[in-house]
């Protein structure tokens, strides 16, 4: 299914498929898509942030017994191992690595539970660019998640604004390096994925109204990735909402 266009409904409408989506991104990977020892939660707030999915790896407490694999299979039924090979992606780069231990130097880390927080998926919204004082804490959020070595990745569906001219992977990698990014003349939406160790590698796809999405990595450590079935999730999350809306975003002018 192809990208619609978002601006033809209001944001309540986007925000009610937002939260369908999500649902099914989250349903993928719990249901064998993440390795044994990592599921992913929806809408949970952890140190501090509020993102759209956290993907959390297991940790014992020293009186808690490690967790013992099920025979013949690996825990949510899945089984599948990480991806090493790079992802297929239009776009790559990566952060100078002494810029990115000044960077880390200033942040403090803390947990909220243990569990470890690997990753993080956000879905781009319409409040996320509402104005200049939501996307600085939109792009803070981005910046430490990054900073204190949390994989991200970002989905941005909707078109540039004045606060994003370039796309919201450039105003990302801004904050992260301090560097500019060209965008993809004719592909305003972004699909971004952020591998983040000594230094941050991102991975960009960027799309256009009409396009089909490509499945896209979400890192979980270094090197090591799950592909997200973005389209197969976005076609059940646009099934699921009515009809009338269906029919505004299909229809042609």
């Amino acid at each position: 299914m192809p990208i619609h266009d978002w601006r033809r409904v209001e944001a309540g409408i986007f925000h009610d498929f937002h939260h369908a989506w999500i649902e099914e991104i989250k349903r993928a990977l719990n249901t064998g898509l993440l390795p044994y020892g990592y599921y992913a939660l929806a809408e949970q707030h952890a140190a501090g942030f509020g993102p759209d999915i956290l993907t959390l790896e297991h940790v014992p407490g020293e009186d808690e017994p490690a967790p013992s694999r099920p025979t013949g299979e690996t825990a949510n039924g899945g089984g599948v191992g990480l991806l090493v090979a790079p992802p297929k992606v239009r776009i790559r780069a990566e952060t100078d690595m002494e810029f990115y231990r000044r960077k880390q130097s200033t942040v403090v880390v803390r947990h909220v539970s243990g569990d470890r927080m690997v990753a993080v998926v956000e879905i781009v919204s319409p409040g996320n660019k509402s104005g200049q004082k939501a996307f600085r804490m939109f792009l803070d959020k981005a910046g430490q998640l990054l900073d204190r070595q949390i994989h991200l990745l970002v989905l941005d569906l909707l078109p540039p604004t004045p606060r994003d001219p370039g796309g919201i992977h450039a105003a990302i990698w801004e904050e992260v390096t301090g560097q500019p990014f060209a965008a993809v003349e004719g592909k305003p939406l972004t699909l971004a994925a952020y591998e983040s160790a000594l230094s941050v590698r991102a991975y960009v796809e960027p799309v256009a109204l009409g396009d089909a999405m490509p499945d896209m990595p979400l890192y979980l450590e270094p090197n090591g990735y799950v592909l997200v079935p973005l389209e197969a999730t976005y076609d059940r999350a646009f099934a699921a909402m009515p009809r009338r809306w269906q029919a505004v975003l299909q229809s042609a002018g």
